[in-house]
């Protein structure tokens, strides 16, 4: 790790010691220092003192919910004082319900609008070295009072020359600067103290950690939250026939890296409404069908909004629903997605095998648990949960349920998936906040037999096949390079290989044929089964009927079959 190197090792730079021994400092001072101290951390620095800091309780005289309680607010305490990375990376870990004691998320979620805004003489610098032109030439005015602040950037509402009101996103300065070194002296101290404490190696910082720098990485651009809300407002175009769901406009010629200009959407936050009444007639509806509307984005593009709490929720002036905030999106691959309708319709038809063995598929483990003891877990931790509405069912309790249950048996879901339960359980709650009763189960069921069908379509099997074949065929061009490579370093170093083995000819020509047969029936099957899908969806009165593409990959089954039997007679 690059952090201060010293006389003793330790950092680059006198401000990277300077801020080492201010992040020391405060965590002292708001409850860790026996930690520091226990972990070395206070003899990096020559000369370093540990402040007088609190009496540290001790664990054996409170209840476990105590506990996490009191750490959480000594950890929220010391990101407050910390400034903006900090509070960063505790926003972060308030978002993960499924791993975190409720007492700690509770803490950690205060330090939501925590965040200082900057002077606007400071942003408007910002604006106008990044375009080139004084701020009255861009916007007819600015409001010089922010309408949002947050850790990496703070927002403005503005006027465009031609009327247009918008609102502008400016990066907080040298906050690039400061959140790379915080996340390296940050790193550099969790490693310490997960050897010296079992609570901080039970919130798995280090991983969070890592994981924060990667997200927070293209926060810090905010031309990918640019091509973040295009791609969104495109994909629900689509889809989207009433058009009841607004994503603001980018004006991209506004737009950098520092300073984003969105449309303004005039609206009320969801978190603003006490119930679904105070929001309107019709309300109800609309929200259902944006939630149907997210759920096909989720599973049908893989492409989401994984940030939807009811800040970034709007109901507008013209009754319909705006979303904002583009940084934190999630991004499911196709196979992805396939293994995610897979668990989802194997959960709608309860059916518990085919479920532990698409966890099996996505998830990391070193060795295979006993899947039987593993269905019936599974099945004891969601079973309950199936069928029940919204307001019936505790999503957060659910995902913890199933996240514990795998964890058992030392299964571990990559970091994709956390950011799927994450918007379910985050939508949940926005629904619970302001009254309203889906039930999740059967919105999924309309929209996954259609899901199903696309998966299963004659495209996706083409497309599939034709990537198999490009696979198939690059391994046969690979091959003989690499035997041949093998021979030439094998004869150079007289490497030599010697087998006696009796009647190897008959042993040989045996377990050739078997391997033969065993390559022509799995090829036989494929052939059947894809002519088979072109005539999936087609009425077949006569011969004629049946596609011409099906009677190719039919005859070719055929003539696989006769070269099977031919092989057998001699």
């Amino acid at each position: 790790m690059d952090i201060i190197k010293t006389g003793l090792g330790i950092t680059k730079t006198i401000k990277n010691v300077s801020r080492f021994r201010e992040i020391l400092t405060v965590l002292s001072r708001h409850g860790f220092a026996e930690l520091i101290l226990k972990s070395g951390l206070d003899k990096l620095i020559p000369g370093f003192v540990l402040p007088a800091r609190v009496s540290e309780l001790k664990r054996e005289d409170l209840s476990n919910e105590e506990w996490w309680q009191i750490f959480g607010e000594q950890l929220r305490r010391s990101f407050e004082e910390l400034g903006p990375s900090f509070i960063k990376l505790g926003q972060l870990m308030a978002t993960r319900e499924d791993i975190l004691e409720p007492s700690l998320i509770r803490e950690l979620k205060l330090l939501q609008n925590q965040v200082k805004g900057i002077p606007f003489e400071v942003a408007q610098k910002v604006i106008e070295e990044n375009l080139g032109k004084s701020l009255s030439e861009i916007f007819q005015s600015v409001d010089s009072t922010p309408i949002g602040t947050a850790s990496i950037g703070v927002v403005y509402r503005a006027q465009l020359h031609d009327g247009q009101k918008v609102v502008v996103k400016v990066r907080r300065p040298k906050i690039t600067k400061l959140i790379m070194t915080d996340f390296e002296i940050l790193f550099f101290i969790v490693e310490k103290l997960e050897k010296v404490s079992a609570e901080i190696r039970f919130l798995g910082m280090s991983k969070m950690i890592s994981d924060f720098f990667k997200s927070t990485q293209n926060e810090l651009n905010f031309l990918i939250e640019a091509q973040n809300c295009e791609r969104l407002r495109r994909n629900l175009e689509v889809i989207d026939k009433d058009k009841f769901l607004v994503v603001p406009k980018v004006y991209r010629e506004y737009s950098t890296k520092e300073v984003l200009v969105l449309e303004f959407l005039d609206g009320k936050p969801f978190n603003q409404f006490r119930s679904i009444d105070e929001m309107g007639p019709d309300m109800g509806e609309k929200l259902e069908k944006s939630i149907e509307l997210f759920t096909h984005t989720l599973l049908a593009d893989g492409f989401f909004h994984a940030d939807l709490h009811g800040g970034n929720f709007l109901v507008l002036r013209d009754r319909r629903i705006g979303i904002i905030d583009f940084g934190l999106m999630g991004n499911l691959s196709k196979r992805n997605r396939a293994n995610l309708v897979a668990i989802l319709y194997a959960v709608l038809t309860y059916n518990f095998d085919n479920l532990v063995y698409e966890f099996l598929e996505v998830a990391e483990y070193e060795s295979v648990p006993d899947h039987e003891e593993l269905i019936r877990d599974i099945k004891d931790a969601i079973s309950p949960y199936i069928g029940l509405s919204v307001k019936e069912t505790n999503m957060t309790e659910l995902v913890r349920n199933l996240i514990r249950t795998l964890s058992k048996h030392e299964l571990y879901l990559p970091r994709e998936w956390f950011i799927i339960f994450r918007a379910l359980m985050t939508l949940d709650g926005v629904g619970k906040s302001i009254g309203l009763d889906v039930n999740i189960f059967k919105v999924l069921e309309k929209d996954l037999p259609k899901l199903v069908n696309e998966l299963l379509s004659k495209k996706n099997a083409q497309e599939e096949l034709m990537w198999v074949a490009k696979d198939v065929i690059s391994s046969l061009r690979i091959i003989p390079k690499h035997l041949k490579w093998f021979l030439k370093e094998a004869s150079r170093n007289n490497y030599s290989l010697e087998l006696r083995i009796r009647d190897l000819d008959t042993f040989s020509r045996s377990v050739s044929r078997s391997l033969f047969i065993l390559g022509q029936s799995l090829l036989t099957c494929v052939c059947l089964l894809i002519g088979a899908i072109f005539i999936r969806n087609t009425v077949v009165t006569s011969l004629y009927d049946i596609p011409p593409l099906t009677w190719i990959f039919w005859s070719a089954a055929n003539y696989l079959l006769i070269r099977m039997a031919l092989l057998k007679k001699f």
